[in-house]
């Protein structure tokens, strides 16, 4: 861990990833709490989420070849400019006590374009960063700023809603905690344009776009434990990770907390994933990166189907940070077996294949939950959806060499490589 901290160019990726994880959860605290208190439906809770991952199934195979035939840290800078854009649209809103739910569904909207321009242009610089040998312990090191976000961000958000609603007429709660947003977009902007990403350049072929995406499709197919770490993240996406987004329904219709309470119980998992993450930024080798995806998301599962019908807010927050726990090791190994199974020029491509992955499945699954939580109840459409989705998942374990197989090395490098600083 320390080894891949010494780069100072991974240290500067690191330092614009604290600050955007604490925005990006801060601002979904905020806006999710916003959203139900406006509308005071589970549908509308569960949409904010939707809207945010919708752009993922359209973009991210387009910005995965982006990400492999141009320069990573101009694709970087434009996805937060996107953020910083939308963060202001929306604190202007608020301002004027103009806000509606349709403008924070259109603002998490653009959120999740940025976001599908970013994660494969960031995480493939990261490995270009690091390299094979260092990846887990990089990407560790990722997901422990992702989780201190989430520690983070939801806290703020709900603390600034809460308690400092002074010297504003309307929404000031909001319209404090935007600032904030905003401020901390813009100094990740200025931060990421000072970041020194290696540029690589890989030969490739001219060919239409959808030969390209045909390309890496294919590839996939011939890694089984590849497919079953994809469908399993879209089935995780679908059924289970939605329920998070209504922990705000949760908190303030079942175990009747404010919003400071409903922040604390949303960043729970982080702690979880903190922990974790510290635990496998320092191993030095795994094999079986399978065998920690599976134990993860299956963990995300169980602690899904029990956690709503927790009646004491100490105990609900001690589940969700073991399904925190899990959380770490699901993600951490979803990008590790992703770039080790794909080769140098189209790594890009395959984590946006890994990332239409996600989109795909979380729109329909959190819009299925939030109409069931409207119809029946959240806490039995929580529970409902989680048993399913073990029951989905469970056979790929037999069917997959997931669990069974060590993971394979990433492809060499081809020899036409060339790299130089941006």
């Amino acid at each position: 861990m320390m080894e891949v901290l010494q780069n100072p160019r991974f240290r500067a990726i690191w330092y614009v990833v604290n600050v955007v994880e604490v925005t990006r959860w801060m601002e979904l605290l905020v806006t999710s709490v916003l959203v139900y208190s406006l509308t005071d439906r589970a549908l509308m809770l569960g949409l904010v989420l939707a809207f945010e991952n919708i752009p993922r199934p359209f973009f991210s195979p387009f910005t995965g070849i982006i990400a492999d035939r141009f320069d990573r840290k101009k694709i970087w800078v434009i996805s937060l400019a996107i953020k910083w854009a939308a963060g202001i649209a929306l604190f202007v809103l608020l301002m004027f006590g103009y806000i509606a739910a349709w403008h924070v569904f259109c603002a998490m909207f653009l959120q999740g374009v940025s976001r599908a321009l970013e994660d494969p242009a960031r995480r493939t610089a990261v490995y270009d960063i690091v390299g094979e040998r260092r990846v887990v312990n990089a990407l560790s090191i990722d997901s422990i700023s992702m989780t201190m976000g989430r520690m983070l961000g939801p806290f703020a958000g709900g603390f600034l809603v809460e308690h400092v609603g002074y010297y504003w007429p309307h929404y000031a709660g909001y319209v404090w905690a935007y600032a904030v947003v905003v401020a901390l977009h813009s100094v990740a902007m200025l931060l990421a344009i000072r970041v020194r990403i290696p540029r690589v350049e890989r030969e490739w072929r001219a060919e239409p776009i959808w030969n390209s995406l045909g390309d890496v499709v294919r590839e996939a197919f011939n890694h089984r434990q590849l497919i079953g770490m994809l469908f399993i993240t879209i089935m995780i996406n679908a059924m289970a990770f939605p329920a998070r987004q209504f922990v705000p329904a949760i908190g303030r219709d079942y175990l009747k907390v404010g919003e400071t309470l409903v922040g604390i119980l949303a960043a729970s998992e982080a702690l979880g994933q903190l922990v974790m993450a510290g635990i496998l930024a320092t191993i030095g080798t795994i094999r079986y990166h399978g065998r920690y995806f599976a134990a993860g998301a299956f963990t995300v599962m169980v602690t899904s189907t029990i956690f709503a019908w927790i009646p004491w807010y100490p105990a609900t927050f001690a589940l969700l940070v073991v399904s925190g726990i899990g959380l770490s090791c699901f993600g951490t190994m979803q990008s590790t077996i992703t770039m080790r199974s794909s080769p140098p020029e189209m790594r890009g491509r395959m984590v946006g294949l890994m990332s239409l992955c996600i989109g795909i499945g979380t729109p329909p699954g959190v819009l299925i939950m939030g109409l069931l939580g409207d119809a029946i109840g959240i806490r039995w459409s929580i529970t409902l959806n989680a048993l399913v989705c073990i029951a989905i998942s469970l056979p790929t374990l037999f069917l997959t060499p997931l669990i069974t197989r060590p993971s394979p090395r990433a492809p060499n490098a081809p020899t036409t490589t060339r790299a130089r600083a941006s």
